[in-house]
Order: structure tokens, then C-alpha cells, then sequence
């Protein structure tokens, strides 16, 4: 199983930001699709961006839409999510996440199997 461990959360005001990093254990990184997911204190995690393995496509979820991108550079088995225009909304523990299958591509939440322990975000208003 790949392991991965995200970084770069802390303390932000809103309106500020943030960029998460998720580096990966496993040169087969570069064969996954990835995807960033959030979890707020008392709410499901929720999907907010997913990744092909070559960055063809990607996708965001409308409530981070115009202020949110994913994207990776497989030489140094990375992914990464830019976070700006940050809002109190925004708080939670962001993991980063893939399909349980190398070279397949998906938007559902439940075909994404965690890598990291989370990275918490909090943005204060």
C-alpha cells in the first residue's frame, strides 16, 4: 500500500493562503489518479479536487470552485492543492487520497482509499 504525508496547513486568515503538499512513498505515483478530500468537526469528508495521473484533467468541487487547484509533479511524487481566497468554511483536515487502481480515473468519493493522516487547515475570520 502507498503511504503519502500531506503538509502545509496552519493558520490563515480569511482571504489568505495556502498550499497543501501530499509526497507520496511510492514511485507508482505517477500512475494514480489523486484527489484531495476535507473533513470538518462534525460533518463527512467531503471530495474537493481530483487529478488524472497526467494532469489532463482535473476537477473542483463548486464550493472551492475559482479558488482551488489541484496539481502534482510526479518527478518528485507530489500532489498539491492551492488554496486562496480562503474562508472560515474552509476549516478541516485535508487528506489526500486515490483510487485503489492504478491508471483509473474517477470523481467518486467512495472509490478513493486515504494515503496520509491529514494536514489541518484553519482559517480564521
Amino acid at each position: 500500500q502507498v503511504h503519502a504525508v500531506e503538509s502545509g496547513g496552519g493558520l490563515v486568515q480569511a482571504g489568505g493562503s495556502l498550499r497543501l503538499s501530499c509526497v507520496a512513498s511510492d514511485r507508482r505515483f505517477s500512475s494514480y489518479a489523486m484527489g484531495w478530500f476535507r473533513q470538518a468537526p462534525g460533518k463527512e469528508r467531503e471530495l474537493v479536487a481530483t487529478i488524472n495521473w497526467s494532469s489532463a484533467t482535473t476537477y473542483v468541487a463548486d464550493s472551492v470552485k475559482g479558488r482551488f487547484t489541484i496539481f502534482r509533479q510526479n518527478a518528485k511524487n507530489t500532489l498539491f492543492l492551492q488554496m486562496d481566497s480562503l474562508k472560515p468554511d474552509d476549516t478541516a483536515v485535508y487528506y489526500c487520497a486515490a483510487p485503489p487502481s492504478a491508471y483509473y480515473y474517477t470523481t467518486s468519493p467512495r472509490e478513493y482509499e486515504f494515503w496520509g493522516q491529514g494536514t489541518q487547515v484553519t482559517v480564521s475570520s
